[in-house]
C-alpha cells in the first residue's frame, strides 16, 4: 500500500493582508503531480483544509477543483478529516454518498464510524473534537482532556478494525514534545491539549496534522506531514513537504519526504536599511519579514523598500544582544531594584547606547524630586 500524507492546507489564509490562494494552488498542483508520479493509491489530508470555519468562496472553489482532479481525474481516493480550524459540519456535508465515489470525509465525530478499507489497509479517520463534543458523541462522562478524546477514538477504532489488515490512524492533535510554530492555534490552555505519542504505539502508521513543521512524533511510524506553505515568520526555516508512505503486507512503514517548491518562499532578512536598499538578496518577490539593524529612525522604510521587495510582510528592529545590565535585571526581576539601574536598562534598550554623564545627572535630578515628593516646577 502506497499513499501520500499531507495536512494543514489552510486554504483561504491571508498573511499580513497577503492573499496566499495562488501560492496554495501552486502547491496543490505539486501534490497532484506527486500522487500521479508516485503511483499513490490514496491521498490522506490530516485536517485543517481551510483556515477558518467559514472559508471564502474562492478557497472552496480551489478545493472543489483539486478534489475533482484527484478523485475523478486520477481515480485516486482522498481521505480527509476535520482539523481544529475546520467546521466539521460544513466539511462533512454529503460525505455519506461522496464516499462511494472515492471522497471520504470525517467531519463531525462519529462514535460508530467504520474504517476506510483500501486493499489490505484500514484507514481509521479520527477527526478533531474537543472534550465536550467527544463526551456527547461517546456518552462518556470520563472524557475530559484531549488525551481522553483520542484514547476513546482509538479504542473504538481497534474494536472495529478488520482482522489481517494494516492499521493507519489519521488524526489531528498536538503530540507532546512536538515542535510548534506561531501560526498554530492552541488546542487548550496550558498543556491539557497535548496527547502522548504512546497512544499510537500499536498503529502501523499514524498520519498526523496540526503541527506545521514536518517531523517525527515519538516513533518512526508516527509523523506530521507539516503544512502546505510557510504560514508565519517562525516557519521561515522550515522545509515544507508531503510524506510518501509505503506500507508492506508485513513489517514497518517506509517513508519518503517529497519537498514542495513554493511559488514564493517566505524568508527573514536582516541588515541595515541602506544595504537592503542597494539591491535584493535572493528572490526579491519572496514574502519577506525584514529586521533593520539601524540604531536611529528610518523614514518611510516600508514604502521605500517595497520598490525593491514588493512582498514585504513586516519590518521591525533587529533584536539586540543582551547587555550585562539587562542580564542582571532579568535575573533579579522579582527583587526590589534601584530605580537608576532600571532606567539605565530602559535607556540602553530605547537608544541603543548608555547614558552620558549629562543625561545621568538629569535623571538623578528629576528622579530625586519625584522620589522625595517635591512638586514639579
Amino acid at each position: 500500500m502506497r499513499f501520500l500524507h499531507t495536512s494543514d492546507w489552510h486554504l483561504g489564509k491571508t498573511l499580513c493582508n497577503a492573499n496566499l490562494l495562488e501560492d496554495q494552488a501552486h502547491a496543490l498542483d505539486q501534490v497532484a503531480a506527486m500522487v500521479k508520479e508516485a503511483g499513490a493509491e490514496a491521498l490522506v489530508v490530516a485536517g485543517d483544509l481551510y483556515d477558518r470555519a467559514v472559508p471564502p468562496k474562492d478557497a472552496v472553489a480551489l478545493l472543489d477543483e483539486f478534489l475533482d482532479r484527484i478523485v475523478r481525474g486520477l481515480g485516486v481516493p482522498v481521505l480527509i478529516i476535520a482539523g481544529n480550524h475546520d467546521s466539521p459540519e460544513r466539511l462533512g456535508f454529503a460525505s455519506g454518498f461522496l464516499g462511494t465515489q472515492g471522497l471520504h470525509v470525517a467531519g463531525p465525530l462519529d462514535a460508530d464510524a467504520a474504517p476506510v478499507v483500501i486493499g489490505g489497509t484500514a484507514f481509521h479517520l479520527l477527526p478533531y473534537a474537543d472534550p465536550a463534543m467527544a463526551r456527547h458523541a461517546f456518552q462518556a462522562e470520563g472524557v475530559r482532556t484531549h488525551q481522553d478524546v483520542l484514547a476513546a477514538q482509538l479504542a473504538r477504532a481497534r474494536a472495529v478494525h478488520p482482522a489481517d489488515h494494516r492499521f493507519v490512524a489519521v488524526a489531528h492533535a498536538f503530540v507532546a514534545g512536538g515542535e510548534g510554530s506561531d501560526s498554530e492555534l492552541g488546542l487548550a490552555i496550558g498543556g491539557t491539549g497535548e496527547v502522548d505519542a504512546g497512544l499510537f504505539r500499536e498503529c502501523d502508521y499514524a498520519a498526523l496534522g496540526h503541527l506545521h513543521r514536518p517531523q517525527q512524533a515519538g516513533f518512526a511510524h508516527v509523523r506530521y506531514a507539516g503544512s502546505l506553505l510557510k504560514y508565519s515568520a517562525s516557519e521561515a526555516g522550515h522545509a515544507k513537504s508531503a510524506t510518501l508512505v509505503e506500507l508492506p503486507e508485513r513489517g514497518p512503514a517506509r517513508t519518503e519526504i517529497l519537498p514542495f517548491s513554493p511559488r514564493r518562499d517566505l524568508r527573514r532578512l536582516r541588515g541595515r536599511f541602506d544595504d537592503l536598499l542597494r539591491g535584493p538578496e535572493g528572490n526579491a518577490d519572496d514574502y519577506l519579514f525584514l529586521e533593520l539593524e539601524d540604531t536611529g529612525p528610518v523614514l518611510d522604510a516600508m514604502a521605500r523598500l517595497r520598490r525593491i521587495y514588493p512582498n514585504i510582510l513586516g519590518i521591525q528592529p533587529a533584536p539586540r544582544p543582551t547587555t550585562p545590565t539587562e542580564t542582571a535585571l532579568s535575573a533579579a526581576a522579582d527583587r526590589e531594584l534601584d530605580p537608576a539601574l532600571l532606567f539605565d536598562a530602559f535607556f540602553r534598550g530605547a537608544a541603543g547606547r548608555p547614558m552620558d554623564e549629562a543625561e545621568r545627572e538629569l535623571f538623578r535630578e528629576v528622579a530625586g524630586r519625584n522620589l522625595s515628593g517635591e512638586a514639579p516646577e
